[in-house]
């Protein structure tokens, strides 16, 4: 599965989990997750590419994937494992 494909499903996912998912100019910061009035908020810089935006919606996966089961595809599933250090 292709990056692209692996973000779309990713971002259904978070979006599933209630959050809202804003792409907007951040002038190369990070981005991130925050909760603003009762809503669970995403914020991806449309300055970086999709692989990047990809980590920050997997590390969100992750934390939230600790509260709650995540049905996902076996692709994804795959990234949301934590890699173990050597």
């Amino acid at each position: 599965m292709h990056t692209v494909d692996l973000l779309a499903e990713a971002l259904k996912t978070v979006k599933r989990l209630g959050y809202e998912v804003r792409v907007e100019l951040l002038d190369g910061g990070n981005g991130g997750v925050c909760e603003f009035g009762g809503r669970k908020m995403l914020f991806l810089d449309a300055g970086q590419p999709p692989l990047e935006h990809l980590h920050a919606v997997l590390e969100l996966l992750r934390t939230e994937g600790r509260k709650r089961t995540l049905a996902t595809s076996p692709e994804l599933q795959k990234l949301l494992v934590p890699k173990r250090a050597a």
